[in-house]
């Protein structure tokens, strides 16, 4: 199993706008939970202006096909995204466990 970061480059309204589809939003994200897809996810703050979310699978696809039908990636409030393989090697459960 890999893990892959998708990241999120939000519009400079994004707080403001994200109200009406949050609901949406978080109902994608905790159904990708569900399926063991979706470890962790949230936005970095001062300021609000990324956002990240850390999957695991066998390919990018499933950070990819996320992001595909996100509703903030859907009705503009990212405007940039991409998705990078993150090598982990220490925690709870690392792609490539490491111990000196």
């Amino acid at each position: 199993m890999k893990h892959f970061l998708l990241f999120y480059d939000f519009v400079d309204d994004y707080v403001t706008r994200r109200t009406a589809l949050r609901a949406g939003h978080l109902s994608l994200a905790w159904a990708a939970v569900e399926r063991g897809e979706l470890l962790l996810g949230g936005a970095l703050t001062d300021p609000v202006d990324t956002g990240l979310l850390l999957f695991k699978g066998e390919t990018p696809e499933v950070a990819e096909s996320f992001a595909r039908i996100d509703p903030y990636v859907t009705n503009g409030l990212v405007k940039a995204w991409c998705v990078r393989e993150w090598t982990t090697v220490v925690g709870v459960e690392p792609a490539q466990k490491v111990i000196p």
